[in-house]
């Protein structure tokens, strides 16, 4: 006999299960940073070179949100990343949850969201450690060429939210259309 937790549990398996494997992707990537690079190890030697003069894997103690905006804020950053989550939770018939790839979306989402904010809760800060280097200058959004360092967290959480996006522009039928259709039919 199925438990009444597994029964209310089970319409959202997907959005667990992606939720889950981008939060341990995340925390095993970031547990073996912390463990075997300083902090702060932005440059070569400290830095792993993966491939010259573009991609390193760094450790970099982020304070802030993205590209390290609302730096020093980390306790308000993790209180929002709990709002945003109950949000979640009390929106999620209106994010039509019960559709299974909107549950990949806020599944990514979610997972990132805790991701980060277990790190904060730890740490004080995000660890960030994909670092990009492009050959580019770009005014205002990349003038020295070098993307923000980021992780896989912030990786989810981008996913999923353009991933969200793209799929409400393709949001379920309504009941009223579904029911025209089937009357049309039938005449």
């Amino acid at each position: 006999m199925p438990s009444p937790f597994s029964s209310k549990i089970k319409p959202y398996r997907w959005l667990f299960a992606s939720a889950i494997v981008i939060f341990l992707l995340d925390q095993v990537s970031k547990a073996w940073i912390f463990n075997n690079l300083e902090l702060d190890s932005y440059y070569p030697p400290e830095a792993i070179e993966v491939i010259d003069g573009f991609f390193y894997i760094v450790h970099i103690g982020n304070e802030g949100a993205a590209w390290g905006m609302f730096s020093g804020y980390g306790g308000l950053l993790a209180a929002f990343a709990l709002v945003a989550l109950f949000a979640i939770y009390k929106l999620r018939h209106s994010l039509e949850l019960h559709r299974k790839p909107m549950q990949w979306a806020f599944g990514l989402l979610i997972g990132g969201i805790v991701g980060n904010m277990i790190d904060r809760l730890i740490h004080g800060h995000v660890i960030d450690f994909l670092d990009f280097h492009f050959p580019l200058n770009i005014p205002y959004i990349m003038p020295t060429g070098r993307y923000p360092s980021f992780n896989i967290a912030d990786c989810g959480i981008v996913i999923g939210t353009l991933l969200y996006v793209l799929l409400s522009f393709k949001a379920s039928q309504p009941e009223s259309d579904a029911v025209q259709s089937e009357t049309d039919q039938t005449r």
